[in-house]
């Protein structure tokens, strides 16, 4: 007889597995320029919140700022975020998004999404309904 611990333990084994797999087959299909997860992290959350500095960004994702610098560099470097200076703070450099790092979020979000409706379409209307009915519990997963 399953106890409630391991009923518990076998559902969070399943969601991860579920959600692991659909995350690499997203990322499989939608970005062909081979961003690494922390790289498209931090292209999302400037694209949410706007210029911000490394310190910030590094805090935001649980990194360390030398471990942000890096994931920085090689956006900047590619073309898809630039520095620009602090309004208020000489000493501070922020990073945003360039027109390219937008347009690349754009792509890459609309490419997820045409992806996750074929597989929806798949579905028939209950399972559907189904999905449609767990998102507010999987979005409270976060801990937020």
């Amino acid at each position: 007889m399953a106890t409630p611990d391991s009923t518990l333990h076998a559902l969070a084994v399943d969601l991860t597995l579920a959600v692991g797999q659909l995350v690499r087959r997203l990322r499989a299909e939608t970005d062909p320029g081979g961003l690494t997860l922390s790289q498209l992290s931090a292209m999302a959350r400037l694209e949410r919140h706007g210029p911000t500095t490394t310190a910030d960004l590094a805090r935001a994702e649980s990194m360390k700022p030398q471990s942000m610098g890096a994931v920085l560099a090689s956006l900047e470097q590619e073309g898809l975020v630039q520095r620009q200076s602090h309004p208020t703070d000489g000493r501070q450099i922020l990073f945003a998004l360039t027109p390219l790092g937008a347009s690349v979020r754009s792509r890459r979000g609309r490419a997820k999404h045409q992806c996750v409706e074929a597989a929806l379409s798949r579905l028939g209307p209950e399972e559907r309904q189904a999905l449609a009915s767990a998102i507010p519990l999987i979005s409270r997963l976060d801990g937020s």
